[in-house]
């Protein structure tokens, strides 16, 4: 007999059906013993009746346990549906069960709270209750949108290099790769480089991947290597043409989640986030003002939080553009705004508290930009090989990186960036602790 998904099963009411998955959970009740099954599509209840040629075998079966099970799919008594669950008006009579693969006990209880470190320690089992499946679910479709929306508007996906050369930006926070004759290497901390290069070939370009930062950091909000999705776009008038793309690929995405992702958010408990037609912009400058607060190169951790409050509460979205950092906080290719001298054409999104896109309008003229190099105090000479799609012609441009843990983090509400992120790393962590010694920073650090 084929298999049958799950999540098909309420299309063969009255059918003989043959499903494979897990068992999830197992509960006896006198003579009888009760499942739930579990695959990549969802759940149902099975029940094993008295009689039943596959009730010694239940007896045997426990939680975690690989099956194949053979069985009639039956409408539930009115007085037993559970009307908001999936498979919630059918049950399974089980016929027939066969044991495909035993399993040891958890060592934890499934419904449990568990601390950060067990959540990560036994991640290979975590990773299979329904919180940390309905996370990852809601992660899938966050990259999803992301594409789906980028594809609409005409940007092409490439696949950016994870290993760069001496034209890294900048010597910090780097991991240095020892492999390459009398050249430094190191693990890309941003594909922006080569985004821009792109531009040259295809106008609008995206990328979805890994990359490395090798800051001494162990907060709630820090890892070492994160999936960064990233986009760049040429013939733009200035960074609000990027401001507006990415506020339109955050509209797709909030729209999407709605669509697809319900169970996911009811299963983490987490709401969808006031995602208005326009974000509302204030300068860094303003957003001080309002606050209260100094004028310094950048929002402290607690102020990022207070202007998210007070866009919530005063505009109505979860969502704000900070925009206008002075040049000496931007990096190299950022644009100086020509109307607000010493500012640029740069932007940050904040979203629930936490910054989560850093963007601008890029210098796109030769000259100007081996100057900039030159002002950061790095030597153009190393930059050569970006510097040619420039001096060869490049149309105004900007664009965007995005860090995809820290966005689903905030998505659906959870403290520390590493519970949505399958394998964390940093600097306490390789799929496991590597010295219970290190103490973590603070939040604010």
């Amino acid at each position: 007999m084929e298999r049958t998904l799950i999540g098909e099963l309420s299309a063969h009411v009255g059918e003989e059906v043959c499903i494979t998955g897990w068992v999830d959970v197992r509960r006896d009740q006198g003579k009888m013993v009760f499942f739930d099954f579990r695959d990549r599509s969802g759940k149902v209840q099975g029940v094993c009746l008295p009689g039943s040629e596959a009730l010694e075998t239940a007896k045997e079966t426990g939680k975690e346990y690989v099956v194949r099970v053979e069985g009639v799919v039956n409408k539930r008594p009115e007085k037993n549906i559970v009307a908001d669950r999936q498979n919630g008006d059918i049950e399974l009579e089980v016929k027939k069960l066969t044991i495909v693969s035993k399993a040891a006990t958890l060592p934890f209880d499934t419904d449990a709270e568990l601390n950060l470190d067990t959540l990560l320690d036994y991640r290979p089992l975590t990773i299979r209750r329904e919180r940390e499946r309905a996370i990852f679910t809601v992660q899938r479709e966050i990259v999803a949108a992301f594409r789906e929306y980028l594809d609409s508007q005409g940007f092409t996906e490439f696949q950016a290099p994870k290993l760069v050369g001496d034209d890294a930006e900048g010597g910090a926070g780097v991991f240095k790769v020892e492999y390459f004759k009398d050249r430094n290497a190191y693990l890309a901390t941003s594909p922006q480089l080569y985004k821009q290069m792109m531009v040259g070939a295809f106008e609008r370009v995206y990328a979805a991947g890994p990359q490395f930062r090798a800051e001494k950091h162990a907060t709630t909000r820090h890892l070492n290597e994160i999936s960064m999705l990233d986009f760049e776009m040429g013939f733009i008038k200035s960074h609000e043409d990027v401001m507006r793309m990415i506020e339109g690929v955050l509209q797709h995405t909030t729209k999407r989640l709605a669509e697809r992702a319900q169970d996911a958010f009811a299963a983490t408990g987490a709401t969808l986030p006031l995602t208005p037609e326009s974000f509302p912009v204030l300068k860094l400058r303003e957003a001080q003002k309002i606050l209260g607060a100094a004028e310094e190169p950048d929002l402290e951790p607690e102020q990022e939080r207070a202007i998210c409050e007070w866009a919530k509460r005063e505009k109505g979205s979860d969502f704000i553009f900070i925009t206008h950092y002075p040049v000496s906080k931007r990096p190299f290719y950022t644009m100086e705004d020509e109307n607000d001298p010493g500012f640029t054409k740069s932007f940050d999104l904040l979203f629930r508290g936490v910054e989560i896109v850093s963007g601008s309008q890029r210098v796109h003229e030769y000259d100007m930009l081996v100057e900039k190099i030159r002002a950061k105090g790095l030597d153009p000479e190393k930059f050569s090989f970006y510097l040619m799609a420039f001096k060869y012609g490049l149309p105004p441009h900007g664009g965007i990186g995005m860090g995809l843990e820290r966005l689903t983090q905030k998505y659906l509400g959870i403290d520390n960036v590493k519970e949505a992120t399958l394998f964390p790393r940093d600097m306490n962590r390789i799929d496991v602790l590597l010295s219970s010694s290190i103490p973590d920073e603070s939040d604010d650090a």
